[in-house]
C-alpha cells in the first residue's frame, strides 16, 4: 500500500486496436549506419520481397561526395566486380561503389506479441505486427569479383587446352532408369535441406515502389495506423478482465517444435535422448553404434539405470557376438527399403548381414570373398556389412571389433544360452537360403572363442602346411599315377588335355591383398602337383639340374619374347598375369614351372632389348610398385620405332603429356606433319596395353 500511495496515477490514456493494416504491417531493422548515410539523405533505389518466406531485399544509395567516403576505395570494389568494361550488366555503372544492398532475416519466429505503437491526442493505437526484419548488408558483389576473376584465370590459361577439348573423341555415357520412388524415400527429400533451398529459389520476387518520408502516399498509408472506429464493438478484444488482459500480455512460456533447431540425423543429444523411453534409448544408441559392450551401454543410459530392463530392451533390437550386442540387421535395413548401392530390398541385405554376424559367432576373422561368394551381394553393400562390426587387417582379412567380452559371458550364462539358441534357427535358415557347404557350418575351435585369440607366426604357418602336405602325400601319390596312366596314349599329341585345371581370375581388394609368403616354401616336395621323381627336369629343393638351366632360359626367353612384340610397353604387374596365364595352359611337368621369381623375370626382359622407363610417378599414387615399373621394347623392327621412342623418352621427364605436346615432339622428331589421327595411331600401338 506504501509503494502505491508514492507512485499515484497521473493519467489514464485508453488504448484502441486498429485492424486496417493487420498482416501487412512488418518492422524493419536496419544496421547502424555509416557517416556517409544519414536517415534523411538515404534514397532506396529499388525494393522487392518474397511474401511466403518474409524475404526483403532493399538496394540503396551511397553518399559518394560525403568527406567521409572512400573514393579510391570505392573505385577499386567497382573495379574488382565490373572490371574495365561497362554495359547494362555492370553492377556499378560510374565505376564507383554508389549503391549498397541489403537483405533480410527474420529476427522472430513468432510475432505475436509485437505491435506498432503511435500517440495522439491522449489515444495510443496498437497494430500487430506481421513480422519482424532485421537487414543486413548482402555481399553478392564479391562473389561476383570471385566469378570474373575466375573467368579471367580461364581465358589466360585456355590456350591450347581449349582446342584440345574440341578434339576430344566422342566419349560413351551410361543412361541410367531411375527406380520408383518410395512414399518414405520421397518424404525424406521433401524435407531435405536442399529440397527445401530449391522451393525457396523457386518463389519468385515481387517488385515494391518505395516511397519516401514526407511523400502525400506514406502520409495517406499512415492513417491506417489509426483505428477507423472507436465504437466497443471493433474493440472487443481490450474488453477482458484483469487476469486476462495478464494473460494476453505474458502467455505462459511454451517452447514449439518448429523453434527447436534441427540437428543432423546422425547426431544425437543426450539431453533429448533421455527424455525418450527407454527402450526407443538403446534402440537409438544401437543403431547409431552398432556394435557396443553392455558395460558401455549402460553407462551411456545414465546411473540408476536398472541392468535387468536394459537386458530386457537390448535383446530386442540386438544380437550376442563375442559377449558383445551387434544392432540387429531388420533395425538397420526396415522393411520396403532398399541398398542404396545396388537397390537389392531389405531382406536380401539383412539374409547377407545375417550370415555376416554369424561368421563373427564362428570365428574372429572373417574374408570378404567368401561372404560375397555365398551372399551374391554387391561388393559394396558387403563392405558395409563388414564395416559395421569389423576392421580390415592387411593379409588377414576382417577382424571382429571388439575383443570378447569375457566378463559378460560369466555374469549371464542365462543370456548366452538364449543368444545359441537364436543363433541356431538363424544358421537354419542361412543353410536353406544359401544352401552352405560342410566347411561352413564346421564349428571352430575352442580357443578361437576365448578371449585372447592366438597369434601365429609366418614360420608357424609354413611347418602347418607342411605337415598338411605331408598327410595327404599318400592321396596326391596315387591322382598322379592315375593322370599318369590317363596321359600316356596321349604322348604322341602336341597338346595335352588336364580337365583338372580351370583358370579364375579374382581381384585382390587393397583391404585384403592376397598373402602367398606361406606358400613359398611348399616346393621341396612337390611341383604343380606332382612329384620330383617322375621327370629330371624338376627342381629339388628350388634347385635346377644343369641340363635345365638352359631349357629354362630358352623357354623364359621366348616367352618375353613374343609377349613384347604384340604389346610393346608392359608393367611389371601385367607382365607376371601374361606369365601366369600362359603357366596355366602348358601340361604338367613342364621346365617353366621350376620356379620363375621376378629377378629372373625382370633379368630376361632386359636381355631380350627392353629398356625400363622410369616415369616420374607422383609420390601420392596409390598403385603397387610391380605397376611403377615400366618395361618397354627400344626397337621392334617396325615402322613405328622412332615415334615409340620419341614417346618413351616424353614419359620419362612426366607421367602425363598433353597430346599437343606429344604431337609437336613428333613432328619435330621425325621431321612428319602429323594429323590428330595418325597421333592416336601412334598411341594406341605404342601403348594398346595401358591404355
Amino acid at each position: 500500500m506504501a509503494n502505491e500511495e508514492d507512485d499515484p496515477i497521473i493519467q489514464e490514456i485508453d488504448v484502441f486496436l486498429a485492424r486496417s493494416l493487420l498482416e501487412k504491417l512488418y518492422l524493419f531493422q536496419y544496421p547502424i549506419r555509416p557517416a556517409s548515410m544519414t536517415y534523411d539523405d538515404v534514397t532506396h533505389l529499388s525494393a522487392k520481397i518474397k511474401p511466403k518466406q518474409q524475404k526483403v531485399e532493399l538496394e540503396m544509395a551511397i553518399d559518394t561526395l560525403n568527406p567521409n567516403y572512400c573514393r579510391s576505395k570505392g573505385e577499386q570494389i567497382a573495379l574488382n566486380v565490373d572490371g574495365t568494361c561497362t554495359d547494362e550488366t555492370s553492377t556499378y555503372s560510374s565505376k564507383l561503389m554508389d549503391k549498397q544492398t541489403f537483405c533480410s532475416s527474420q529476427a522472430a519466429s513468432n510475432v505475436s506479441r509485437y505491435a506498432a505503437a503511435i500517440y495522439k491526442k491522449g489515444e495510443l493505437h496498437l497494430t500487430p505486427l506481421h513480422g519482424i526484419l532485421q537487414l543486413r548488408p548482402s555481399f553478392t558483389y564479391l562473389d561476383k569479383a570471385d566469378a570474373k576473376h575466375r573467368e579471367r584465370e580461364a581465358a589466360n590459361e585456355g590456350g591450347d587446352s581449349s582446342q584440345d577439348e574440341a578434339e576430344d573423341d566422342v566419349k560413351q555415357i551410361t543412361v541410367r532408369f531411375s527406380r520408383p520412388e518410395t512414399e518414405q524415400a520421397r518424404q525424406r527429400r521433401v524435407q531435405s535441406y536442399e529440397f527445401l533451398q530449391k522451393r525457396q529459389a523457386e518463389e519468385h520476387w515481387v517488385h515494391l515502389h518505395y516511397y519516401g518520408l514526407k511523400d502525400s502516399r506514406s502520409e495517406h498509408e499512415r492513417q491506417y495506423l489509426f483505428s477507423q472506429g472507436h465504437g466497443l464493438a471493433e474493440n472487443t478484444e481490450l474488453i477482458k478482465s484483469p487476469s486476462e488482459y495478464l494473460m494476453m500480455l505474458m502467455p505462459p512460456s511454451v517452447e514449439e517444435e518448429n523453434d527447436k533447431p534441427m540437428a543432423p540425423s546422425n547426431v544425437l543429444s543426450m539431453a533429448q535422448l533421455r527424455t525418450l523411453p527407454l527402450a526407443d534409448q538403446i534402440k537409438i544408441l544401437m543403431k547409431n553404434v552398432k556394435v557396443m559392450p553392455f558395460a558401455n551401454l549402460l553407462s551411456l543410459l545414465g546411473s540408476g539405470t536398472d541392468p535387468t530392463a536394459v537386458l530386457r530392451c537390448v535383446q530386442q533390437v540386438a544380437l550376442l557376438v563375442q559377449g558383445n550386442w551387434v544392432v540387429k540387421s531388420d533395425v538397420l535395413y526396415p522393411k520396403d527399403t532398399s541398398s542404396p548401392h545396388s537397390g537389392v530390398p531389405a531382406e536380401v541385405l539383412c539374409r547377407g548381414r545375417d550370415f555376416v554376424m554369424w561368421k563373427f559367432t564362428q570365428d574372429r576373422w572373417v574374408v570378404r570373398k567368401e561372404v560375397a561368394a555365398v551372399t551374391k551381394l554387391c561388393p559394396e553393400d558387403v563392405k558395409d556389412f563388414l564395416e559395421h562390426m569389423s576392421v580390415a587387417r592387411i593379409n588377414k582379412g576382417w577382424e571382429f571389433m571388439l575383443p570378447y567380452d569375457e566378463d559378460f559371458v560369466k555374469k549371464h550364462p542365462d543370456i548366452v544360452q538364449r543368444q545359441q539358441m537364436l543363433w541356431m534357427g538363424i544358421q537354419a535358415k542361412l543353410e536353406k537360403v544359401y544352401n552352405l557347404l560342410k566347411e561352413h557350418l564346421t564349428p571352430k575351435k575352442q580357443e578361437a572363442q576365448s578371449a585372447h585369440p592366438l597369434l601365429v607366426s609366418g614360420e608357424q604357418r609354413v611347418n602347418m602346411a607342411k605337415a598338411k602336405v605331408k598327410q595327404n602325400y599318400g592321396q596326391l601319390e596315387k591322382e598322379f599315377q592315375k593322370q599318369k596312366a590317363e596321359m600316356k596314349p596321349n604322348d604322341t599329341s602336341a597338346k595335352t588335355d588336364v580337365p583338372n585345371i580351370r583358370i579364375k581370375e579374382e581381384p585382390v581388394s587393397e583391404e585384403e591383398p592376397m598373402d602367398t609368403s606361406a606358400h613359398e616354401g611348399l616346393n621341396n616336395g612337390l611341383v604343380n602337383g606332382l612329384h620330383p621323381a617322375q621327370g629330371s627336369m624338376d627342381p629339388v629343393n628350388g634347385h635346377l639340374p644343369g641340363g635345365c638351366i638352359d631349357r629354362v632360359t630358352q623357354e623364359l626367353k621366348a616367352f618375353v619374347s613374343s609377349t613384347f612384340k604384340k604389346q610393346f610397353v608392359l608393367t611389371l604387374s601385367e607382365l607376371k598375369r601374361l606369365f601366369n596365364l600362359h603357366l596355366a595352359s602348358l601340361p604338367p611337368g613342364h621346365t617353366l614351372f621350376s620356379g620363375i621369381s621376378d629377378k629372373m623375370l625382370q633379368d630376361m626382359v632386359l636381355d631380350t632389348g627392353c629398356k625400363q622407363i622410369l616415369v616420374p610417378f607422383p609420390p601420392q599414387t596409390a598403385a603397387s610398385p610391380d605397376e611403377l615399373k615400366v618395361y618397354a621394347l627400344w626397337e621392334a623392327g617396325d615402322t613405328y620405332d622412332q615415334h615409340r621412342q620419341v614417346l618413351l623418352e616424353l614419359f620419362s621427364k612426366n607421367y602425363r603429356v598433353r597430346r599437343n605436346v606429344i604431337q609437336n615432339q613428333l613432328s619435330q622428331e621425325c621431321g612428319e606433319d602429323l594429323n590428330k589421327q595418325e597421333v592416336d595411331r601412334v598411341l594406341k600401338v605404342s601403348f594398346c596395353s595401358l591404355w
